[in-house]
This record gives structure tokens, C-alpha cells and sequence, in this order.
């Protein structure tokens, strides 16, 4: 089993950590991981995306060409990544910040309003957490136990964040 996956969005939309989480997770169920991060020259409000592959084989490279889930938070990274997503791969896809048609038939398309979700959370800098809550309802690669784990490491044991986090998570288990 390998997995490579794009995380992609604005800067300060969280996509760093969220791509952290994935690999602390599936670091903690004993796969491989790697974790590759890119920012564009703004970083907060500029673009950014990490790649993270997850593998029971060894990993021999971070950099991935072709993605099997892309989790795409702005309509700047849909455009510059929809045509890397493998055939029969998953787009995951913010429909807050997202609209319009994906004329791709060959992949699956789970549209979620993470920026909305968050709203209503009161804090719209976990749609990350949300999106990571969605991707592992569809992939089923590792448990919610381990996830939390991961979240309080990325939030460096804050109570109130490592808190807010875990709610996220747990709404976007809920929706897929």
C-alpha cells in the first residue's frame, strides 16, 4: 500500500500542519512517511502545499508527480494541481472557497465546506484539522486515538488548541 497525497492552499490556511498530521499518524501505525513541504514567496496568503507519501514500503523520494488524494483548500491550488491527481484518485475539495464544475470524470470528488465548518466551530484556522478528519473518514488508514495524538503533538500539548483541534477532527469524521 502507498499513498501520496498533495495538500494544498493559501498560506496560513494550515496546510503545513495538516500534511504534519497525516505523517505523524501514520508514523504512529508503523508506516513510512515522508513529508515534503513548499511555500510560496509570500507564505501567509502566498500558496503553499506539502506532499506526504505513506507506504508499508520503503519511501525512495519525497516528490511525488502524480497524486492519489489531493485535499485542495483554494481555487489557486485547484487550478495549478487538478491535472496531477491520478485516474480514480480523490480530490478533496473545499467548497467554501471553491466553486464551479471539475469537468475530471475520472476522479472522485468530495466537495466540504471546511471554512464554513470552522466557522461555526469559531475558529476558520481548523478547516485543516476538518480536512484531515474528512481524508481519514475516506481512507481509513489510521484510528481517531491516533490522530489526537498527533494533534496534541502539532499543537505542543496547548490544552485549548489541542482541545479545539480535536473537535475539528471530530466534525470531519462526521461528514464524509
Amino acid at each position: 500500500m502507498t499513498e501520496e497525497i498533495i495538500c494544498a492552499g493559501f498560506g496560513g490556511q494550515g496546510i503545513m500542519i495538516l500534511g504534519k498530521l497525516m505523517a505523524y499518524s501514520a508514523m504512529r501505525k508503523n508506516f513510512n512517511v515522508t513529508w515534503m513541504p513548499s511555500y510560496g514567496a509570500e507564505v501567509r496568503g502566498g500558496t503553499a502545499h506539502c506532499m506526504v507519501v505513506i507506504s508499508d514500503k520503503e519511501v525512495a523520494s519525497p516528490v511525488i508527480s502524480l497524486y492519489d488524494t489531493a485535499i485542495i483548500m483554494n481555487k489557486p491550488s485547484l487550478d495549478k494541481f487538478i491535472g496531477k491527481i491520478r485516474p480514480k484518485g480523490t480530490l478533496i475539495l473545499n467548497s467554501s472557497l471553491v466553486d464551479g464544475k471539475i469537468k475530471r470524470k475520472d476522479i472522485s470528488v468530495l466537495r466540504i465546506p471546511f471554512t464554513d465548518i470552522a466557522h461555526k466551530l469559531g475558529n476558520i484556522r481548523v478547516a485543516n484539522v476538518i480536512a484531515f478528519g474528512v481524508y481519514m473518514s475516506k481512507k481509513k488508514l489510521f484510528s481517531k486515538e491516533i490522530a489526537k495524538k498527533g494533534i496534541t503533538i502539532a499543537f505542543g500539548g496547548n490544552k485549548e488548541l489541542v482541545s479545539l483541534n480535536i473537535r475539528a477532527l471530530e466534525e470531519g469524521l462526521k461528514v464524509v
